[in-house]
């Protein structure tokens, strides 16, 4: 049976976030996601999961200063301090949560910046962090996103992500492997997972609509068919619900049964 975790930085916005895991609960989500989980102390955010029932199953670790629209730090030179103490403090709600993944952003390619420059300081900084996160028993996760939502992201590619964690050569270090951006980036989403999935080299898996971002059964991809090759490939980790919806979280479901059955 396939497990979906909840985005609730994306769903569930209709509630206060640390509202969002009874609410997610309630739709019988089991597992749950963010972006961000750092607002709160991770002591409430865990009272507010275990309340619920629900498992922290992803969140990212901190990308850099936000108010001057930064995406992770992992792949910029000169910025290795910083990098370093998010990841310390991400490892450290990961404990507090028991979440056994961390999503780790590449970041914003500089103008003018070497590209091979960045790829170096990008394989140096998650070959630290890997080695960081095995102690805690954390799995450190990276994913390519497409140019159009985040536009000069230094990650595309399925192929440039496979690459880099094969380089780095940790066994605690994975892609995570977002259906929508695959699909406008790149398509042919099912020859995709058909190559990769079976590589072991996918931690976790997300899903949205395209090219509007809301549920799944809204678009141009067939999630009936991916749901379908996923279940052949004996795919058993966490579908991450990473969508907008069109309104309501919860009026938006009809999706998930039909997933489920």
């Amino acid at each position: 049976m396939l497990k979906f975790a909840a985005n609730l930085s994306m769903m569930y916005t209709e509630h206060a976030f640390l509202d969002r895991y009874a609410a997610a609960a309630a739709d019988g989500y089991a597992g749950v996601e963010c972006m961000f989980p750092y607002e709160a102390p991770a002591a409430f955010v865990r009272e507010r999961m275990d309340a619920a029932g629900v498992a922290q199953v992803l969140f990212n670790a901190p990308p850099g200063v936000t108010a001057r629209g930064e995406r992770g730090l992992a792949a910029l030179p000169g910025r290795q301090a910083e990098f370093q103490a998010g990841i310390e403090q991400a490892l450290c709600y990961a404990t507090a949560l028991s979440c056994a993944n961390v999503h780790v952003m590449a970041g914003l390619v500089p103008a003018g910046a070497s590209r091979q420059a960045m790829l170096d300081c990008y394989q140096d900084n998650l070959d630290w962090a890997a080695r960081e996160a095995r102690s805690a028993g954390v799995t450190l996760l990276i994913e390519p996103i497409n140019t159009r939502d985040i536009p000069g992201y230094f990650l595309n590619r399925q192929d440039e992500a496979h690459a880099v964690v094969q380089a780095v050569n940790a066994p605690n270090l994975k892609v995570q492997m977002d259906l929508y951006h695959c699909q406008i980036v790149e398509g042919d989403v099912t020859m995709k997972l058909r190559q990769y999935l079976p590589t072991g080299r996918v931690g976790h898996l997300q899903i949205a609509g395209v090219p509007l971002r809301q549920e799944p059964d809204r678009g141009e991809l067939d999630y009936g068919w991916v749901f379908g090759v996923l279940r052949e490939l004996q795919y058993g980790g966490w579908i991450g619900c990473e969508y907008r919806p069109a309104g309501s979280t919860s009026a938006g479901l009809r999706w998930l049964g039909a997933a489920r059955a």
